[in-house]
């Protein structure tokens, strides 16, 4: 993110946007110094929650608790918290007295004041849709007479090995948890990549694995193809023959439809490589390779092509293999015997074919 704005750090500007709804006539002072906004003010409220209206009751005890202190109406949500003495050292000045900004209106401030008075896309989780999203556009929309977010864009929640995930389940990973256990970033976003947004997604550590070597498909299909490794996003637009994958993400943002119609292509075109099918067609590789880095710069996958390590025989293990091969073909199995046991102190293998042998380092 270019900006990570926190609540504390901007009371001014949440201040200034209460001041603003107060004059228009949106919002009221309750006589303990708390700040409401008025819904009956704002006619579109409930519209992105498709209610046309919700009934909200609150009992003297929860009233007692809650942070709706005086409002005129049930439906009306605090702009501004006056203070209490549970607040402790919480409270700041504000022309209402000492108090503190209710849940919603830091998200309207600071979205306005690095994003400008309208901006293409919201974000969050089902669980906001009501109240949390629909009160920021009220609050936004009621002052500047514009349209807050263009496009919004809702997340449903995660489960782990087909629970909620909770402290209390002891199935809480942080990303930091997951890296201690050998995991990669990109293994993680792979998973999260592989559900639907509108789905609850079951992350597993089965899936974690299947990730692995999914990733490792696509490692072996970009050396296979000769493209380079990607550093970062170098935000590709042109697809080619990957142009299925972009299809798939443009119908709702259909990541796990994206990633099998890229596996499928993976595979095919790998096969078309095998039969010598893109033998001499220069431009068409060009075109090939484009679309595939525009496929993970879509899916924000960074494609590690891990190079072969060539292991250098000394000549030394060379001729000693090559002796022991030739007293093998002489039936000498007693020197054959020998000679590998050396081989072996000497920290190589080797292994017998029809027609020849390999050796490789023993590793430790």
């Amino acid at each position: 993110p270019h900006a990570e704005p926190s609540a504390v750090g901007h009371i001014p500007e949440q201040i200034s946007l209460i001041e603003k709804l107060i004059e228009g006539g949106k919002a009221y002072r309750s006589n303990d110094g708390s700040v409401y906004f008025k819904v009956d003010a704002f006619p579109k409220y409930g519209r992105l929650s498709r209610l046309a209206e919700r009934e909200i009751t609150t009992t003297d005890n929860v009233r007692e608790i809650s942070d709706e202190y005086d409002r005129d109406s049930a439906a009306d949500f605090a702009l501004w918290k006056a203070r209490r003495p549970e607040d402790g050292d919480n409270f700041w000045k504000s022309p209402w007295g000492e108090g503190r900004p209710g849940w919603h209106i830091e998200c309207s401030a600071m979205s306005m004041k690095y994003l400008g008075e309208s901006f293409d896309l919201h974000s969050g989780g089902v669980d906001l849709i009501f109240p949390h999203h629909e009160n920021e556009i009220a609050q936004s929309e009621a002052v500047t007479g514009k349209t807050f977010a263009r496009h919004w864009f809702h997340i449903a929640h995660l489960m782990v090995e087909g629970q909620k995930m909770s402290k209390s389940l002891g199935n809480l990973y942080t990303l930091e948890d997951l890296f201690g256990k050998g995991y990669k970033e990109q293994e993680v976003r792979y998973v999260l990549l592989s559900g639907s947004y509108r789905q609850p997604l079951n992350f597993t550590f089965d899936s974690m694995q299947a990730s692995r070597k999914a990733l490792s498909k696509l490692s072996d299909f970009a050396k296979k193809f000769g493209i380079e490794p990607s550093g970062g996003p170098i935000l590709e637009t042109e697809f080619g023959p990957f142009y299925p994958v972009q299809e798939a993400l443009l119908s709702d943002l259909n990541t796990p439809e994206a990633l099998g119609r890229c596996f499928r292509l993976v595979r095919e075109m790998g096969e078309a490589w095998d039969r010598g099918e893109f033998d001499g067609k220069i431009e068409e590789l060009k075109v090939l390779r484009k679309g595939f880095q525009a496929t993970c710069d879509a899916l924000g996958l960074i494609i590690e092509v891990k190079e072969e390590v060539v292991e250098v025989i000394p000549e030394e293990i060379q001729k000693l293999a090559q002796n022991r091969w030739e007293a093998k073909l002489n039936s000498n199995w007693t020197t054959a015997d020998e000679i590998r046991e050396n081989l072996f102190q000497k920290g190589w293998a080797i292994k017998d074919g029809k027609d020849g042998f390999d050796l490789a380092k023993i590793k430790n």
